[in-house]
C-alpha cells in the first residue's frame, strides 16, 4: 500500500523550488538607485527624519513589490554646520553621483547645496529649510517639501486684526532663516493697517544677559504685542527669559511661528511652562487612521533605534520627510531606469573639487516626474507647484496648562474659524470684528483679550503737559501754591473736556498734568516749545488751547478737534427766510392755486376729473410756479392777470432766497462795530479784569467794542482746538473716537455752559445784522397778489351768479338754503358750455341751441356721440347732476323748478335724473 504522504510533500517542495526562483530573479533585476541624504544626525530633527525616511522606503517597497527601481540611502552628517552640510552634498553628487538628495535640514545649508544641485542637475528635496529666500534663487532642481515661512504671515496678520491690535514687534533670529520672513510679515500687517514699530534682533550666540536686555528695552516700550520667529532652541531661551523678567504677565501677547510650534510637544515641561498663554500657528495635519497607525510603529523603531530619546513625539517635519521620500521613490521609478549615468565635465587639470563634479544625465527628465506626481501623503494632499507645495491650513493653539488646546484654525477661503469644514470650505469670509476663535487664555492665566500695547510705560501715569500764561485763563487756569511754588489746582475748559473724553475711553487712563513753566512759575516757552516736548519724550500728550497748524503735524499727531468755530448747520437752507414768511408763502401758493381752480373748472379740461386728481392739479400748479414749470394751459383771462402778477411776486422772493443763502454760506455778516485798527492802538491794557469791564461797558458808555491780543488767543477763536499726541500713538484713534462721543452728547454742552455762557458780553451775531428776510420786506408783494386774486374771484362769482339769475329768482321760497347752495355747486361743476373752449364740440354734435324751450328728463341724448367724461364735449352728465344750458343774453321763460304732485321729488334734485334746459 501507497504512503499517501509522500505525495503530498512532493508537491509542497515544488511550489517552494518555484517561488524561490521567483524571488531570486526579482531580486536580480531590480535596479539600486543612489540617492543622498543630508541631516543634522545628531539633532532630534534629524534623528526623526532619517527614521521617517527609512520607513516611507519600507513601506514603499513593501506595497510595491513589483517595482524595478529599489532607492539606496547614502547618509551624510552635516554636523550642524553649512560648510558641512555643503561639504557632504559635493561628495554624494562627485564620488556617489546620486539622483536626488533629502535635505539639509536648515535653510542656511540649503542655500548653497541647492546650487550645487542646480549644477549638477541633481534635485534637491528639503522637508525643514523653510526660508522664503530660497525661493528666490530660482532652481528648477529645488523642491520644498514643507510650507514656506511666508505662507503662515497672513494667518498671523489674522489674528491681531481680529483682537484689534495696531502695532506688533517682531523677535527673529539672527540669520537668513529669521530675517526672510520679515519683508512679508511686514507686507501682511501693512493691509490690516498695523505696524511695525521695532524690529528685535537676537543672535543665536547670544548670552542670557544679552537676551534680557533685549527684553527690557522691549518692555520699556508701549508695544506688548510680540510676533516670535526663531528655531526651537533659541526660542525656549528667550521666552524662559521673558518669563523671568515678567513678560508672560497679564497684558502681554505673545505670538509664535512654526519654527517653535513644530517641536514644543518635544520640550521638557519647563520649557512648556515659560510658554503659557501663548498663541502658536503651524500647518494643520488631517486626522487620518494611517497616520495614527503610523505614529505607533514610529515611536516604537525610534526608541529600539534610539534608546536615550525619552517622550520625542512626531511632528510634522517627520511626515514630510515620509512624503517627500514616498514622492522621490514614486518619480524615479516613473521617469525610468534607462540613464542614471553622470556626464564628466571637461576641465583643466587644476580645476578644484567645485568645478570637476558631473551632470546627472537623468535629471531633467526626473524634475518633470516630481512637479507632475499628486498622491494622498500622511500630512494631506501631495503636489508641487513650482517647487513648491500648495498653500496649507493653518492650525492655531493656545498653550495652557494641560498642554496645548486648538482654539481655531486659518485657511485661504475663510480666513480664522473655531471649527474647520473641508468639505465646504468656499463660505464667506468672516467679515465681523469680534476674533473668531475659541476661548484663549492670555498670558497672566486671564481671559481678558490683552489691549495690545501699555498706556503708560511701566505702569507709571501718562504726563499731560498744559500751558501757563498770564491771558484768558477759561481754557487753562493753574493755581499755585505760594509756600512749595508747586501746582495745587489746574482746571478750564481743556481740562474739563480732557477729563470728559478720559472717562469715555474704553480703557483706564492713569494722567496727571505738569503745567510747562519754569520755577518762577512763568511760561516756559511758546506753545511751538510746548508741542516741542511731546516730540523730545518729555511728555506724552499737550492739552490746552492749542491749535492745528501744519507745521506742528510735522512732529506730533492731532487727534480729532473738540472746538469748531466752523459748524454747519442742517437747517442752513431755512435761514434765509424768517418762519412768518414761510408761513405766509406756503398760504399763498395754496390760495393762489385754490383761486385758479375756482377760475378755469368749468372751462378747462385740465381743472377737472375726479376730485383727487383735481386737488392734485391744484396744488401741483401752484407750487410748480416756484421754479416757473408749470405746463398747463389757462383760458381765462382773469387767470392770466392773477398768474403774471403772482409769478413776478415768486421771482423776486427766489431771487432775494438764493442771495441770502449765498450770503449765509459764504459771508461773515458779523460787522465789527470798530473799523480802524488805530483806535485800538491808542489804548493800552495790561489786566484781563479791566478788559472784562471795558468790554462789559461798550464803545458807547466810554468802554472797547475789540481787544488786540497775543495771535495764539486770536486764533483760538478762529481754529479748532486739538490733543497733541506723540506722531504713531495708538492713543490717538482712541481719544478722537472719545472725542466725537463727548462732542456729539449733552457733555459737551455743560462743559460750554459752565465756562463761557456767563461771560459772553459780545453782542449776538442775529441782534447786529439779521441774515434772515422777514415778512415785513415782502409784505406790499403779497398784498398786491392778494388783492389781485381777491378782485378776480370777486369779478367770477358775479359772472358766475349772474347768468342764472332768472332761474335763481324762480326758486320757491320755502326752498331751503342748503338745497340753493347744493344746486349752485352742482351748476359750478358743470362745463360752461357757452365758453369757447367748448363750442366746437358743440357745433359738431348738434346739440347747441339757442334758447330754452323744454324741461324734460334725459338719459342719454341720441344727438351726441360724446363719451360721458368730465373731459368731452357731450351735455350728457351723470344722472345725479342738473344740467343747464343758456344761450348767453336769452333768459329762460316760464320755467318752474318747484317741485309738484305730479313731478317726482326727486327731480329737484334727483340723484337718478339730470334736467335740461333748452329752446
Amino acid at each position: 500500500m501507497k504512503n499517501p504522504i509522500k505525495p503530498f510533500i512532493h508537491c509542497l517542495l515544488c511550489v517552494f523550488i518555484f517561488l524561490l526562483d521567483k524571488v531570486v530573479v526579482t531580486q536580480n533585476t531590480t535596479i539600486p538607485v543612489n540617492v543622498g541624504v543630508v541631516l543634522d544626525l545628531d539633532s532630534l530633527v534629524g534623528k526623526i527624519g532619517l527614521s521617517c525616511i527609512n520607513m516611507a522606503l519600507s513601506d514603499f517597497y513593501e506595497t510595491h513589490g513589483d517595482y524595478k527601481t529599489r532607492l539606496v540611502l547614502n547618509t551624510r552628517d552635516s554636523n550642524e554646520d553649512v560648510v558641512g552640510a555643503a561639504a557632504a552634498a559635493l561628495d554624494l553628487i562627485k564620488n556617489v553621483e546620486v539622483q536626488a538628495i533629502i535635505g539639509p535640514t536648515t535653510s542656511m545649508q540649503a542655500n548653497f547645496v541647492i546650487n550645487l544641485g542646480n549644477k549638477s542637475q541633481v534635485p534637491i528635496i528639503t522637508f525643514s529649510a523653510t526660508s522664503p529666500s530660497l525661493t528666490s534663487l530660482e532652481s528648477s532642481y529645488f523642491f520644498r517639501a514643507a510650507q514656506s515661512s511666508s505662507s503662515q504671515v497672513k494667518a498671523i496678520s489674522a489674528i491681531v486684526k481680529a483682537f484689534g491690535w495696531r502695532v506688533a514687534v517682531p523677535i527673529y533670529e539672527d540669520n537668513q532663516f529669521g530675517e526672510s520672513i520679515i519683508p512679508y510679515l511686514s507686507e501682511a500687517l501693512q493691509e490690516i493697517n498695523a505696524r511695525i514699530p521695532y524690529l528685535s534682533v537676537i543672535s543665536l550666540s547670544a548670552t542670557d544677559d544679552q537676551i534680557a536686555g533685549e527684553l527690557y528695552k522691549l518692555m520699556a516700550m508701549q508695544t506688548r504685542v510680540f510676533i516670535v520667529h526663531m528655531t526651537m532652541r533659541l526660542g525656549s531661551r528667550l521666552l524662559t527669559k521673558a518669563k523671568e523678567i515678567g513678560m508672560m504677565s497679564e497684558g502681554y501677547a505673545w505670538i509664535l511661528t512654526d519654527g517653535i510650534t513644530t517641536h514644543w510637544t518635544s520640550t521638557d515641561s519647563s520649557t512648556i511652562d515659560s510658554m503659557l498663554g501663548v498663541l502658536g500657528v503651524r500647518t494643520y495635519i488631517p486626522k487620518l487612521k494611517r497616520l495614527e497607525t503610523f505614529k505607533v510603529r514610529w515611536k516604537r523603531k525610534l526608541q529600539q533605534e534610539n534608546p536615550d530619546i525619552i517622550d520625542a513625539e512626531l511632528n510634522i517635519l517627520g511626515l514630510r520627510a515620509y512624503d517627500a521620500t514616498f514622492a522621490l521613490a514614486l518619480a524615479i521609478e516613473k521617469a525610468g531606469s534607462s540613464n542614471f549615468r553622470f556626464n564628466k565635465t571637461n576641465v583643466s587639470g587644476r580645476a578644484v573639487d567645485l568645478e570637476s563634479f558631473g551632470v546627472s544625465q537623468n535629471g531633467p527628465q526626473l524634475i518633470q516626474v516630481l512637479s507632475s506626481i499628486k498622491f494622498r501623503g500622511l500630512t494631506g494632499d501631495y503636489h508641487f507647484v513650482n517647487g513648491q507645495l500648495n498653500s496649507s491650513v493653518f492650525h492655531i493653539v493656545n498653550v495652557n496648562g494641560n498642554g496645548e488646546r486648538t482654539v481655531g484654525f486659518w485657511t485661504p477661503e475663510n480666513g480664522l474659524v473655531s471649527r474647520l469644514n473641508l468639505e465646504n470650505r468656499k463660505t464667506s469670509i468672516n467679515s465681523s470684528f469680534k476674533p473668531n476663535l475659541g476661548p484663549i487664555i492670555w498670558p497672566g492665566d486671564t481671559t481678558i483679550v490683552p489691549l495690545g500695547w501699555d498706556i503708560a510705560r511701566n505702569g507709571s501715569k501718562l504726563r499731560i503737559g498744559v500751558p501757563v500764561n498770564d491771558g484768558f485763563s477759561d481754557f487753562v487756569q493753574v493755581t499755585w501754591d505760594p509756600i512749595s511754588q508747586k501746582a495745587t489746582s489746574i482746571k478750564g475748559y481743556c481740562i474739563d473736556v480732557f477729563a470728559a473724553v478720559m472717562a469715555k475711553m474704553a480703557y483706564a487712563v492713569p494722567y496727571e498734568f505738569i503745567p510747562f513753566a519754569t520755577p518762577d512759575r512763568k511760561s516756559a516757552g511758546s506753545y511751538n516749545e510746548l508741542i516741542d516736548q511731546v516730540y523730545y519724550g518729555n511728555y506724552d500728550a499737550v492739552v490746552g488751547d492749542t491749535t492745528i497748524v501744519a507745521n506742528r503735524s510735522l512732529y506730533v499727531d492731532f487727534t480729532l478737534p473738540y472746538t469748531d468755530s466752523r459748524k454747519k448747520n442742517t437747517w442752513v437752507f431755512v435761514k434765509p427766510l424768517t418762519w412768518d414768511l414761510w408761513v405766509t408763502s406756503g398760504c399763498f401758493f395754496v390760495f393762489i392755486g385754490f383761486v385758479v381752480w375756482v377760475l378755469e373748472h368749468r372751462i378747462n379740461k385740465d381743472f377737472r376729473g375726479p376730485p383727487a386728481h383735481q386737488v392734485g392739479t391744484m396744488f401741483w400748479f401752484s407750487l410748480s410756479t416756484m421754479v416757473f414749470a408749470h405746463r398747463e394751459r389757462v383760458v381765462s383771462n382773469l387767470v392770466r392777470f392773477v398768474i403774471i402778477i403772482w409769478c413776478f411776486v415768486v421771482l423776486i422772493l427766489t431771487q432775494f432766497y438764493t442771495a441770502s443763502l449765498t450770503s449765509l454760506l459764504t459771508i461773515e455778516q458779523l460787522q465789527p462795530t470798530v473799523t480802524d485798527i488805530s483806535e485800538l492802538l491808542k489804548r493800552k491794557e495790561s489786566s484781563l479784569e479791566e478788559l472784562h469791564e471795558l468790554f462789559a461797558k461798550g464803545s458807547a458808555n466810554g468802554g472797547i467794542s475789540a481787544a488786540l491780543d497775543e495771535f495764539h488767543l486770536l486764533s483760538s477763536f478762529l481754529q479748532n482746538f486739538a490733543v497733541n499726541i506723540p506722531r504713531g500713538s495708538h492713543l490717538v484713534e482712541d481719544v478722537s473716537r472719545a472725542i466725537l462721543n463727548v462732542t456729539q452728547g449733552d457733555d459737551m454742552n455743560q462743559i460750554e455752559d459752565t465756562w463761557f455762557k456767563k461771560e459772553t458780553v459780545c453782542l449776538d451775531r442775529n441782534s447786529i445784522s439779521s441774515n434772515s428776510l422777514g415778512l415785513e420786506s415782502f409784505r406790499g408783494l403779497f398784498l398786491i397778489a392778494g388783492t389781485a386774486s381777491l378782485l378776480a374771484l370777486v369779478i367770477f362769482v358775479a359772472m358766475f351768479l349772474y347768468e342764472p339769475r332768472h332761474v335763481l329768482l324762480q326758486f320757491d321760497s320755502e326752498t331751503s338754503t342748503w338745497r340753493r347752495i347744493r344746486t349752485m355747486l352742482r351748476f359750478f361743476d358743470q362745463k360752461d358750455l357757452s365758453s369757447h373752449t367748448f363750442k366746437n364740440c358743440q357745433h359738431r354734435e348738434g346739440s347747441y341751441v339757442a334758447s330754452v324751450q323744454r324741461i324734460g328728463f334725459v338719459g342719454g341724448s341720441p344727438n351726441t356721440n360724446c363719451p360721458p367724461s368730465p373731459s368731452s364735449c357731450s351735455n350728457q352728465t351723470n344722472s345725479s347732476e342738473f344740467v343747464f344750458i343758456v344761450e348767453q343774453g336769452r333768459p329762460p321763460e316760464h320755467v318752474d323748478l318747484t317741485p309738484s304732485d305730479s313731478a317726482s321729488p326727486e327731480i329737484f334734485p334727483s340723484p337718478e335724473r339730470s334736467i335740461e334746459l333748452a329752446n
